[in-house]
């Protein structure tokens, strides 16, 4: 999401949350960990030496840290609406869609994430340039830096305009001066921690992320269950039809595309290949890639419970128009979550969706950063020094960081073109990555492939959206000309093409060097971190105790229960560090 539809699928939450009351505790728990944030940023600034460091973590992240950093680079502030919204209105199929995430992970796994690795590549852009030709790498630099820094500015403006309406704005006063003030706090973390920490900041705070968001959700669907009068009255009370896995508007047919999508994405898109890249080993690669697919395997139904549950507790009225089915849907999370929430717990739920969008954020920053300055400030200026690359690696992270904050604070005065651009993404995924994966097996695949799938899906495509002149035939169908069609493209390209591509003999070279390197240990760190950022989370709800009357059990409970697992993981990483 990006742009004008973050700004349209927000507005209903400003009417929904305006009698929120953020207590002190609430306030308190959301500065303690955007501070944390940003001192674990610094914190990890003593690691970054050089350049590889910077934007490859050095080749020392642990698998486990690169999986749960691709599985937080899925989410932003939006999540929450579109997801919840979908499954609110629609039912389990919204589970059904995040599963795919699950497949098209777990099948990169078997087949790609490894492979990427073996190449022994910097930055995914390296690749770009050494398969397809330095026009290729502009092209899709340029291209794909465009697009995703919009979206990125899009969803720092979300999550700036939900917190101030949460915290005491109401939609028709919300200030522009206090919105841009947030917009500026929150990128400042973020590029701060970014550009100080490097990939070793973006995978941590991932990480914490990872562990702040779980946690919030986990605390909500025991209440949200209760509130409900259990699992076995929301299975008698839920709507017909809202238990199934697929619906009249997303059908098994719309599934299958949503996997091969994802596929290509997961594969091939800058920001996952960046993750491949920065573990020990391809060994490394593929379990942070199950790791990334298991997790998806359950997880959706967990954080989709919400939503789902207050169907049940707040149906929709027989009467009810389109607007206000929207209404509805789109505040369902914030709404079941606001329902159930102890003191203090409000606070934690803002960090969690802060979280979503600070993962978005730090990682389009930290792998455009490193593309422009690996393969494109390092070229031009011939053999410069590796002070002067980390040099330039933090301020383009700082210039991107500029850039994004730009694009949030003229949200509100974007108009359609935002929805253009979301649009023409969405529609480019396949015909774009699908060429650069297929690459690294397809010897015959070269640059007129590349080419040639853009040129012709790229505009069938909008014809298919914005004109009529395909109704009626089978290119109507947006899966058959963003999905089918590319593949068909490229594989008679490949059929026609009677030589080797130029690239193929590199890429070969490249594996076949990396195999002979020694692949470095993973560093005991970022396990050290988690274990301790866990016990100040059990801490925390300790300390929110004595400001709750009721729920003060599960506080005590959930507490416990992360100091236990605060001591195994420190307890594991001093054992591994003996090893």
């Amino acid at each position: 999401m990006a742009l004008s539809e973050c700004h349209s699928r927000l507005t209903p939450f400003f009417h929904a949350i305006q009698d929120i009351s953020v207590t002190t505790p609430d306030w308190t728990v959301l500065c303690l960990y955007l501070a944390g944030t940003a001192f674990v940023g610094v914190f990890l600034g003593r690691f970054v030496k050089d350049s590889s460091d910077m934007f490859s973590a050095g080749g020392q992240s642990p698998w486990w840290i690169s999986g749960l950093s691709s599985y937080m680079t899925m989410f932003s502030a939006n999540t929450f609406v579109v997801w919840g919204g979908i499954a609110y209105e629609h039912g389990l199929v919204a589970v059904s869609i995040n599963l795919c995430y699950s497949v098209a992970a777990i099948a990169v796994g078997f087949t790609v994430a490894g492979r990427w690795k073996k190449m022994g590549i910097a930055t995914p852009a390296e690749y770009i340039e050494r398969r397809f030709g330095r026009s290729a790498l502009y092209f899709y630099t340029w291209f794909m830096m465009s697009y995703r820094i919009v979206g990125t500015g899009g969803a720092l403006y979300a999550i700036a305009r939900l917190t101030l309406a949460v915290i005491g704005g109401r939609e028709g006063g919300l200030s522009g001066a206090e919105l841009n003030i947030l917009i500026l706090i929150f990128a400042v973390i973020v590029v701060a921690y970014t550009m100080i920490g490097g990939l070793w900041a973006v995978l941590m705070t991932d990480t914490l992320q990872f562990i702040i968001l779980n946690l919030a959700v986990l605390f909500v669907i025991p209440l949200s269950l209760a509130r409900t009068g259990g699992f076995d009255n929301f299975l008698e009370k839920a709507p017909e039809g809202f238990l199934a896995a697929t619906s009249d508007k997303y059908t098994f047919l719309f599934l299958v595309g949503w996997v091969a999508i994802h596929y290509f994405m997961i594969g091939a898109e800058w920001a996952f290949v960046q993750r491949y890249l920065c573990v020990p080993s391809p060994k490394d690669a593929r379990k942070s890639t199950f790791l990334f697919g298991g997790l998806y395997l359950f997880s959706p139904l967990l954080w989709l419970l919400p939503p789902l549950l207050w169907r049940v507790q707040q149906p929709i009225p027989v009467e009810a128009d389109a607007e206000t089915v929207t209404h509805m849907a789109e505040t369902a999370y914030i709404l079941s979550c606001k329902a159930v929430l102890p003191v203090g717990m409000l606070g934690l739920m803002l960090a969690a969706l802060f979280s979503a969008t600070a993962s978005m954020i730090s990682s389009q920053l930290n792998v455009f950063s490193g593309v422009l300055t690996e393969n494109i400030y390092k070229p031009l200026a011939g053999n410069p020094t590796e002070k002067r690359m980390l040099y330039m690696g933090r301020i383009f992270t700082c210039i991107l960081g500029i850039v994004v904050v730009g694009i949030a604070i003229a949200t509100p005065y974007v108009g359609g073109a935002a929805q253009m651009i979301i649009t023409i993404t969405q529609l480019m995924v396949t015909p774009l990555l699908a060429p650069t994966l297929l690459a690294l097996f397809v010897p015959r695949l070269g640059i007129s492939t590349v080419w040639a799938t853009i040129g012709l899906c790229f505009p069938l495509g909008l014809l298919a959206k914005f004109t009529d002149i395909l109704t009626n035939t089978w290119l109507a169908d947006i899966t058959v000309t963003g999905v089918i069609l590319p593949l068909v493209v490229i594989a008679v390209m490949v059929l026609f093409s009677r030589k080797e591509a130029p690239g193929w003999s590199v890429i070969c070279d490249l594996t076949s060097e990396e195999s002979e390197r020694a692949h470095q240990q993973s560093s005991p760190v970022p396990a050290r971190i988690v274990s301790s950022s866990l016990a100040i989370c059990s801490a925390t709800l300790f300390g929110l105790i004595p400001f709750n009357e009721i729920n003060r059990d599960m506080l005590a409970g959930f507490g416990v229960g992360l100091l236990l697992l605060a001591a195994l993981i420190w307890q594991l990483s001093r054992m591994l560090n003996q090893k």
